[in-house]
């Protein structure tokens, strides 16, 4: 079941848990007014025990660089407890930024989230990260 998490004029979080991932859908503009509220939510989800993500980017319909460095800020803190990020459903537009910034090596990212989803979460798969992709 689908749970919003963020709702703002431009933007909307939700999540749902598949598979033990912790599915977070973005939906709008990914930018310094919201990324604070991303960071946010996704904190809040990892204070109350979720360890594994991915992160649907497929509505994201503008990115700018508070957005990537969200993105970092939450890698940091699943991290610090041991948990994992997967990266999906994103656009070429977007994959343009990810290979700009050279974070795109740094993540694993899949073109849908039932493929990110489809096996179960491992413990400790961001213990080294950066790190190149295996995808």
């Amino acid at each position: 079941m689908r749970t919003n998490i963020i709702r703002h004029e431009t933007m909307m979080v939700s999540y749902d848990v598949v598979n033990g991932w912790t599915v977070v859908e973005v939906d709008g503009d990914v930018d310094a007014h919201t990324a604070p509220m991303i960071r946010e939510g996704v904190i809040k989800l990892v204070d109350e025990g979720h360890r594994h993500f991915v992160l649907d980017l497929g509505f994201v319909t503008f990115m700018d660089s508070m957005g990537l460095g969200v993105i970092v800020a939450i890698t940091k803190r699943i991290r610090e407890h041991e948990g994992s990020l997967r990266i999906a459903s994103v656009s070429g537009r977007l994959l343009k930024i990810f290979d700009l910034s050279g974070m795109r090596e740094s993540y694993e990212i899949y073109p849908s989230t039932a493929e990110a989803a489809q096996s179960a979460p491992s413990s400790g798969s961001l213990a080294h990260w950066p790190h190149r992709s295996s995808s």
